[in-house]
């Protein structure tokens, strides 16, 4: 369920800054993003699973917020990022 290392690492790399970001809104939004498609996967399994559908509720309330900043801060890297990651915003 969760992000590998190495997807992560590679995750970094695609939507970095500059050299040592590891914390920009972009990075964090689509590790969070991939955490969501991840949990969106297992529901299709396990239904019941009610204790993650809270926690995927959460992920996305999060990743929502960071959206917001990045919109208020800087358009034109918000709507790069939400075409990169092909989100319906």
């Amino acid at each position: 369920m969760s992000v590998t290392k190495e997807r992560k690492k590679e995750l970094i790399e695609q939507f970095k800054t500059h050299e040592k970001d590891t914390g920009s809104p972009e990075v964090q939004i689509s590790i969070l993003s991939e955490r969501i498609r991840n949990l969106t996967e297992h529901f299709k399994t396990h239904v019941k699973d009610h204790a993650s559908r809270r926690g995927l509720l959460m992920l996305v309330g999060q990743r929502k917020r960071l959206l917001n900043y990045l919109r208020q801060t800087d358009i034109e890297r918000y709507r790069n990022l939400v075409q990169r990651l092909g989100l319906r915003r």
